[in-house]
């Protein structure tokens, strides 16, 4: 596996290598301004489930550490701007995960941005590699059903945990082939920057949400000569150790929870109002553990207490708490039998992998996880640590070989517009002390907008938060350090933003 070091001077290596140039004037273009680097015919055609959407693929390196050798197909979406006489170029965006569709999001790109920046911009959606439509990471669906415990009891069982991480890398990486090993975030902004090229596009414009905030930070990093503007919302911290992530997502999530039982104890729409909340709450979460929950929604599926934390968590994005409090009441009232599991529904695309090649959260032994665990139960009692956080640390035990993108602080090169941050307050899986850190870090680089409310998501959230972007990226417009927008509080009705799914889903949730 390469390391970073030589995969940046192997992308140096290659500026001048031209593969599949781009045909017309606007590659033309882009050489003349000394735009030198890797682009490729991009094979457009109307999307199969949305024609008035061009979708397309793009040869790419597999390993950037050698362009050229090997490719695969990578997957993206545009939707032209609405008003071509007003166009200012391209957006790419991309919905966080890892395992986000950035295809999915440009076809419904309509249905979450304004009117104006449909107008004047081609949004543009990139599969990220082994994502999605882009050799997605695949692996059997016997071994994802063998996935252990992430909270180990004993040595043994933590010594179990990291041998199956390893044997599911091996799985996947016989059934993924070689982009396996490739998948880490820097190759995905060395892919965007690239497309950029193909598109015949000297600069882009930029929104990513959640884990998309990591591949824009790093973009910026790297190639901030080539943004004409980027808007990161709800923010990765790319500049923390295991103690740090875990603490700090376990306190976001605990946050999120107790502001909904604030809710739940101020409105009397909340068909737990006037009960004690986290009571019963933790009668749940014994129950789940006992087996005697299946999920209201999808009958047959068995509740175990680390799922029930998921589903808790993930509801929490919108924030949904009209259904939460709904749905806790549902899972009440189920007899108190234990119940039998359908059988697990096929899965077997694991974009997880990405995580593991961005991020190095060691643990040493038991003992230190024992800790670690204790230390999350004392910061966040009920939501017990965040499910979120627990997974992927767990997930990558035993995986360290396979970091090629690690921590670092953030830096934004020189030349690089203000970069828009923006932030919720509460929110459940990129908490607020994250975007703080990264704002620390970018050193006046970057301008940090906070939304004093709640949820996972800025952008349409209301008037303040969506004028600011629209008037960033369209007119370049940088809001003011220090930008507060009113929180809006959650409607009762259960009806949702386009990007959080409604209700209580069955999804284990991600930074997306």
């Amino acid at each position: 596996m390469r390391r970073i070091s030589r995969v940046l001077r192997a992308v140096v290596a290659c500026g001048a290598l031209v593969t599949g140039v781009v045909t017309g004037t606007a590659g033309a273009q882009v050489e003349q301004r000394g735009d030198a680097g890797y682009r490729a015919d991009i094979a457009w055609g109307p999307c199969e489930e949305m024609p008035a959407v061009e979708c397309g693929t793009v040869a790419m390196p597999v390993d950037w550490g050698k362009p050229r050798g090997e490719k695969f197909d990578l997957a993206l979406a545009r939707r032209k701007a609405t008003d071509p006489a007003a166009r200012e170029g391209v957006l790419f965006v991309n919905p966080g995960g890892p395992g986000g569709s950035g295809v999915d999001f440009a076809m419904m790109a309509d249905s979450y941005f304004s009117a104006e920046l449909l107008a004047r911009f081609d949004v543009i959606g990139v599969d990220p590699r082994g994502v999605a439509r882009s050799n997605p990471v695949v692996c059997s669906v016997e071994k994802l059903a063998a996935r252990p415990s992430s909270a180990p009891v004993d040595q043994t069982g933590f010594e179990a945990l990291k041998r199956y991480n390893r044997e599911l890398a091996a799985d996947c990486r016989e059934r993924t082939g070689p982009l396996f090993d490739h998948v880490d975030t820097l190759s995905g902004v060395e892919d965007m920057d690239a497309v950029r090229r193909s598109l015949g596009e000297r600069k882009m414009s930029y929104y990513g949400v959640s884990y998309g905030t990591l591949l824009g930070q790093q973009y910026a990093r790297r190639h901030g000569d080539r943004v004409r503007a980027m808007v990161i919302d709800s923010n990765m911290d790319h500049d923390q150790g295991t103690w740090e992530f875990s603490t700090k997502e376990a306190v976001g999530a605990e946050d999120s929870f107790l502001e909904f039982v604030a809710w739940c104890g101020r409105d009397a729409s909340c068909s737990l109002h006037g009960r004690d909340v986290p009571a019963l709450w933790k009668q749940l979460l014994d129950r789940a553990e006992r087996g005697e929950l299946t999920h209201p929604n999808a009958p047959g599926l068995v509740l175990d207490r680390t799922s029930l934390r998921g589903l808790m968590l993930g509801a929490l994005y919108g924030p949904q708490w009209a259904a939460i409090a709904d749905f806790l009441v549902a899972l009440e009232a189920q007899g108190g039998a234990a119940v039998v599991a359908a059988a697990e529904p096929e899965v077997a695309e694991n974009a997880f992998e990405v995580f593991c090649q961005d991020w190095n959260l060691p643990v040493r032994d038991h003992h230190e996880f024992a800790r670690l665990r204790a230390r999350s139960l004392e910061v966040a009692p009920n939501m017990e640590g965040s499910p979120l956080g627990d997974d992927a640390i767990a997930g990558c035990q035993g995986r360290s070989d396979a970091v090629d993108n690690p921590q670092r602080p953030w830096r934004v090169a020189p030349g690089t517009p203000k970069v828009l941050m923006l932030n919720a307050l509460h929110d459940p899986s990129t908490p607020y002390a994250w975007a703080v850190g990264a704002h620390r870090q970018a050193r006046g680089a970057a301008v940090l907008l906070t939304y004093e409310g709640w949820g996972h998501g800025v952008y349409g959230r209301g008037a303040c938060a969506d004028g600011a972007v629209d008037r960033y990226l369209v007119d370049l417009v940088v809001p003011r350090e220090g930008t507060r927008c009113a929180g809006i509080e959650p409607p009762a009705a259960t009806g949702s933003r386009a990007s959080v799914p409604g209700g209580v889903g069955v999804e284990r949730p991600t930074w997306g």
